[in-house]
């Protein structure tokens, strides 16, 4: 049991008075400290997780794109990025490379995505092409990229020999 004492005290004079004993309880208070404290643990949540929302196609596929409303994002190696939209042996932007900053990729999607909306009427659909050097947290950046832009229609599919050469030859690959 815990309780807090005090000493009788003297005053001073002729005449000797003792003062009460204080005597508090502090039991119930220690109890009800662990009570608030075991609350505030089992219903405190240190942090959330964090997931990205992907939609998956389903079904069979949707058929064949036009390459004009194609946006080829090549992830390469040390945070870089290459582009070009439409097909790349016949590229209506040529091939070029940006990296995650202010004036990188998401300047280029708005840049793009506004053009091909005026050209075509239509929504521009990005095709994600990891290579084999770049790093996973670059994914998840071109898609909060692709978020923040309010880019609609996007798909990460396998990079092909093509791009490989090209990224080779940009020196990023």
């Amino acid at each position: 049991m815990a309780e807090l004492n005090s000493s009788p005290q003297k005053t001073g004079g002729n005449h000797r008075r003792k003062k009460m004993n204080l005597r508090v309880d502090l039991t119930a208070m220690v109890d009800l400290a662990f009570l608030l404290i075991t609350f505030f643990i089992m219903t405190t949540t240190l942090s959330k997780p964090k997931a990205m929302d992907i939609a998956m196609p389903v079904g069979d596929d949707a058929g064949p794109t036009a390459a004009s409303r194609s946006f080829t994002v090549c992830l390469g190696k040390n945070n870089q990025v290459m582009y070009y939209l439409g097909e790349l042996k016949k590229p209506i932007i040529a091939p070029a490379i940006t990296g995650f900053n202010s004036e990188g990729i998401r300047r280029t999607i708005l840049e793009t995505s506004k053009m091909v909306r005026d050209k075509t009427g239509k929504s521009m659909i990005v095709l994600i092409k990891p290579s084999d050097h770049s790093v996973y947290n670059n994914l998840v950046n071109v898609i909060d990229e692709l978020t923040i832009t309010n880019t609609q229609q996007y798909a990460i599919v396998n990079i092909d020999k093509h791009d490989t050469d090209v990224l080779k030859q940009k020196g990023i690959y």
